[in-house]
């Protein structure tokens, strides 16, 4: 049994670490969307590792439930406790310090504070390319991205956040330290628990610094918008694209043209170069070596998917100002999506082949439940898919409360029952702990219940998240 965070709990921290304290703001108990508001009256902000022990030993001895607060951008609550004991929650604000550069190693070592915006200019500074890339990437800092195995823009060609981390420093629950922050690209030592909290959403141990693979920045890149006629053909075009331009392809992004339309009504300077507005449509971004000529590497990809009839129209890229310019539009469309106002937005993963069945599948089980509108959208190179439920004009969220659950019912046991994930990049948090009991294996449930309890018997980390207390 858990018990809250007292005043003297707080009195006797404030001892032991002067300065380390503060009063909760509204930004550390509110998520990005308004849905939910947690709970905690401090926040505490050390400055170093052996803070973050002291304080995760002096919250085991009490019993005190930890919140650890990243850049708070997450969408499924993993940042929030709503209910039970106050928490305490644990800020890394102040933990940003970059603490090697490795440059003939590709290999960057920054503490868990640090934004991942200032991670990327990092490794800009020394000509390399960190490439996690993400919409809220100038808010987000790289211990939640890590806590979550955040995926991106570019996934398709660097691997999500797990696959760019060689080594980790964690505090575990009982405030000792695991000092993993090797630099190595094989370590066959036994367990690797780097993996084992990449992913784990603060609820085995607190991520306090990592080693992150860099990469060399690519000669050029170039961006295209191609029209395709349907989610089938832009498959057969990433086929096309990874035959002809093999390990170049940065990202695949398909747009439904009712992207295009929530810009036009909640964003009008957001303006989509291709006329008339295509139903479907695909941003590629190539990366490519100095000995490859970017625009005709594009042009040649053009010209070869048209004689196949996978695109009908098109704009590449000429300037570095147009290139952002394109990816300003598919940027721009989870923040249209937020001034709509979804009734049920779903963050999921598919086998590639079965994505175009997917789609007009989950289209003709919701029209059983209402009139929606429906945009989908996200990263087809990687089969992970935002597929968002909205309400007809004229009409807001709230007046399909009631619906909600059902929605996202419906979606996701389809998503199950085709072989899918109905949480490919954003989490469990707390919003999706009922889903994971439901569509788990029972045999991967069991196992993560064992860990938890092995590993965190009081119960102290990130309670309620992921696993039910």
């Amino acid at each position: 049994m858990l018990t809250p965070c007292t005043s003297d709990f707080l009195e006797e921290l404030s001892r032991q670490m002067p300065g380390l304290l503060r009063d909760a703001a509204p930004r550390d108990v509110e998520e990005p969307r308004g849905r939910w508001r947690g709970k905690g009256q401090a926040v505490a902000m050390p400055r170093s590792t052996q803070e973050v022990a002291s304080i995760v030993r002096a919250a085991a001895a009490r019993r005190v439930g930890i919140v650890p607060m990243g850049g708070g951008t997450g969408l499924v609550g993993g940042q929030l406790l709503p209910e039970g004991p106050d928490p305490l929650i644990l800020s890394l604000e102040r933990m940003t310090a970059c603490r090697g550069v490795y440059p003939e190693e590709n290999v960057l070592v920054v503490e868990a504070g640090m934004i991942l915006a200032d991670v990327q200019a990092t490794a800009e500074r020394a000509g390399r390319l960190f490439p996690l890339s993400l919409a809220s990437e100038g808010s987000a800092r790289i211990g939640g991205n890590l806590a979550s195995n955040a995926g991106g823009l570019n996934v398709l060609r660097y691997g999500n956040t797990r696959d760019l981390c060689l080594g980790l420093e964690a505090v575990l629950p009982d405030g000792s330290i695991l000092h993993g922050l090797k630099r190595l690209r094989k370590d066959n030592t036994g367990y690797d628990l780097r993996h084992l909290l990449i992913g784990s959403e603060g609820t085995l141990g607190i991520i306090t610094a990592a080693s992150l693979r860099i990469v060399p920045k690519p000669a050029t890149q170039i961006a295209a918008l191609l029209a395709v006629p349907s989610p089938a053909a832009a498959l057969r075009l990433l086929a096309l694209a990874e035959g002809r331009l093999s390990g170049m392809i940065s990202a695949f992004e398909l747009i439904s043209r009712m992207g295009y339309d929530f810009l036009a009504e909640t964003m009008p300077e957001v303006t989509v170069p291709l006329a008339p507005l295509p139903e479907w449509s695909v941003l590629i971004e190539l990366g490519l070596p100095r000995e490859i000529e970017a625009e005709e590497a594009m042009a040649m990809l053009y010209a070869e998917a048209e004689d196949a009839g996978l695109v009908s129209d098109g704009v590449i890229s000429t300037s570095e100002a147009q290139r952002a310019a394109l990816w300003r539009i598919r940027e721009s469309i989870p923040e249209g999506n937020r001034r709509i106002g979804a009734v049920s937005s779903h963050d999921i993963s598919l086998p590639l082949s079965a994505v175009p069945a997917f789609i007009p599948r989950a289209g003709a089980a919701l029209a059983k439940l209402g009139d929606w509108r429906i945009n989908c959208f996200g990263h087809l190179g990687d089969g992970n898919l935002h597929f968002n439920v909205f309400p007809k004009p004229g009409r807001s969220r709230k007046d399909h409360e009631n619906q909600r659950d059902a929605v996202k019912t419906c979606v996701h046991d389809i998503v199950d029952d085709m072989g899918g994930s109905v949480s490919a990049e954003h989490g469990i948090g707390r919003l999706k702990v009922a889903d994971l009991e439901k569509y788990g294996d029972p045999a991967k449930l069991m196992a993560m219940r064992a860990i938890k309890a092995a590993m965190d018997p009081l119960g102290i980390m990130n309670p309620g998240a992921v696993l039910r207390g």
